[in-house]
């Protein structure tokens, strides 16, 4: 599907749902800032590459909101529509490159990272708010046929699994003693990222499922 803002919708209602996925863009910023600070932070104290890695994607999905929010701030937010997409496909493609190699090397040398019950917390904090903020980007993302405002709503939802082989990694490591999980977890996050950094280039993540 093209990208642009849905045309049979009238002004008014285009310009009310602009508004409404800059409100949600600003809100994934703030809760991606501070969960990047509480993830990078947790991680580089207990070694762990999974939580370093998922504050990271925290940081490119807060990048992802400031583009949504310079995209809606131009009076023909449909004309940056392609430039933002692909700088939201570089940021992730970005962070699958850093998480992969990291978290290989982490392998190899066999690193035993702490548990993290901070990194824990933050997991399961994740997954309760991160669904929620993603349903309502993708349906305003749908009503205004913007591709960027999907691709947005798919990262958001992107961060509910990544909390989840998060918390999995985390807990099996704290509880059971399993180093390698944590990488691994990593490694899942590094795939997942890659996926979305090449669909998001290509343009496929515009307008589907009914959201």
């Amino acid at each position: 599907m093209s990208a642009h803002v849905n045309d049979s919708a009238p002004m008014d209602q285009r310009a009310r749902l602009g508004r409404r996925a800059q409100l949600l863009a600003g809100a994934s910023v703030s809760y991606n800032a501070v969960e990047a600070v509480i993830a990078i932070s947790a991680g580089t104290v207990a070694g762990s590459g999974a939580l370093v890695a998922f504050g990271l994607d925290s940081i490119v999905e807060m990048s992802s909101g400031l583009i949504i929010l310079w995209q809606f701030r131009h009076h023909v937010p449909e004309s940056r529509e392609k430039t933002a997409l692909r700088l939201i496909a570089i940021s992730f493609l970005a962070l699958a490159a850093y998480v992969a190699v990291d978290s290989m090397l982490a392998l190899f040398q066999r690193h035993t990272p702490e548990s993290s019950p901070v990194g824990i917390g933050l997991a399961i904090a994740s997954l309760a708010i991160m669904p929620v903020l993603s349903i309502a980007q993708r349906r305003t993302g749908n009503a205004l046929g913007s591709t960027t405002v999907v691709a947005d709503s798919m990262q958001t939802l992107l961060c509910t699994y990544l909390s989840a082989v998060l918390l999995l990694g985390l807990v099996l490591n704290a509880w059971l003693g399993w180093w390698w999980a944590d990488p691994i977890a990593a490694l899942f996050i590094a795939a997942v990222a890659g996926r979305e950094g090449l669909e998001a280039w290509k343009g496929e993540n515009c307008c589907s499922g009914e959201g």
